[in-house]
């Protein structure tokens, strides 16, 4: 599960994009810094294979797992474009077969890649077609199916690995979640066209007058669980009734608002663990990425204190490296 989006382009043309990461905990996370000049090397299933290699022109600052600053998860570059993979199980995705061509490459190199070379979706979308997507096993046991999700401040796509092959399809909304296909999920927002911000008028049934009780009745029928359908819904329409913001640190402010309606605190969902144990799903870190003013935040599970990496003040001449996260804080003390 995750749920990500893109903010209205704020009055001053900043453009925020928020993501959550909901995951039983056990992927090790760390911040990950990419070079702006760093070589790439697509992994391969065996030592000897030649999979896809680039030579990257931003830099990239992201989420990376198991300590391996090139295996992102989440992150932006220095041109100001964000990439965010997210789970994508039940059947849709399909990676392809290992080619043997050069130009392989595993689902866990992609945002570096992209994020390297990639100065806007368009660029994008003629990397992801120089390349063959295959299934890597992180260390989580499996290949986990994923899809990526890409914004500039202007566009965003999905792309998807279907049966036969990769597929970019253009985000009008930018908005994104888990199965299924991005096209069901516009076509669904058709069963919720009558949301609006307004509670509605009286109305009368025969004689008797009908009254709402309060304010925000125009959102019933909003869904409010946690499966990827209602989170896309429920982000579809809270980025539709937002206000335009004044800046782009503004629209950071609302992004971070928009997430708490994502947030899963243990306990909530429940699922099966290794070894027959049941864990619990929840929102592990969440993100923002400010794309027009070159600023990727952060918060932890344990600690609600947002982080910010400013990409200006990065030092992208030194080598790829990982820099721990905060995972523990609390509330700040207020002397009265």
């Amino acid at each position: 599960m995750c749920t990500n989006f893109k903010t209205k382009k704020a009055k001053d043309g900043g453009a925020v994009v928020g993501r959550s990461m909901e995951f039983p905990f056990g992927i090790p996370t760390a911040l990950g810094v990419l070079p702006s000049d760093h070589r790439g090397q697509a992994r391969t299933p065996t030592d000897g294979d030649q999979g896809h290699s680039w030579q990257a022109n931003y830099g990239v600052v992201g989420m990376s797992a198991f300590q391996d600053p090139a295996m992102l998860t989440d992150g932006m570059n220095t041109a100001g474009v964000s990439a965010h993979l997210l789970y994508m199980p039940d059947g849709y995705c399909t990676y392809q077969p290992v080619s043997g061509q050069g130009n392989d490459i595993s689902e866990m190199d992609l945002i570096p890649f992209i994020l390297g070379t990639c100065s806007d979706t368009a660029e994008a979308k003629a990397a992801i077609a120089s390349v063959n997507v295959w299934g890597l096993d992180p260390g989580m046991g499996f290949a986990p199916p994923l899809h990526l999700l890409v914004h500039d401040t202007d566009t965003s796509i999905a792309i998807e690995f279907h049966e036969g092959g990769t597929r970019v399809v253009d985000n009008p909304l930018g908005v994104g979640t888990n199965a299924p296909f991005l096209e069901w999920h516009l076509t669904n927002l058709g069963n919720y066209v009558g949301l609006s911000a307004r509670s509605p008028s009286d109305t009368s049934v025969l004689t008797e007058k009908i009254s709402p009780f309060g304010q925000g009745q125009g959102l019933m029928g909003l869904p409010g669980d946690y499966s990827a359908a209602s989170r896309f819904v429920r982000a579809a329409t809270m980025i539709a009734l937002s206000d335009q913001t004044d800046s782009a640190q503004d629209a950071e402010l609302q992004a971070l608002h928009i997430l708490n309606a994502f947030d899963i605190p243990p306990g909530l969902i429940r699922e099966p663990g290794q070894g027959g144990a049941v864990v619990d799903e929840v929102t592990v870190w969440a993100s923002i990425s400010n794309l027009s003013q070159r600023r990727y935040g952060y918060r932890t599970n344990g600690d609600p204190q947002p982080y910010v990496v400013e990409l200006d003040d990065v030092d992208f001449s030194a080598a790829a490296r990982t820099v721990p996260m905060s995972w523990s804080g609390g509330f700040a003390a207020v002397a009265v």
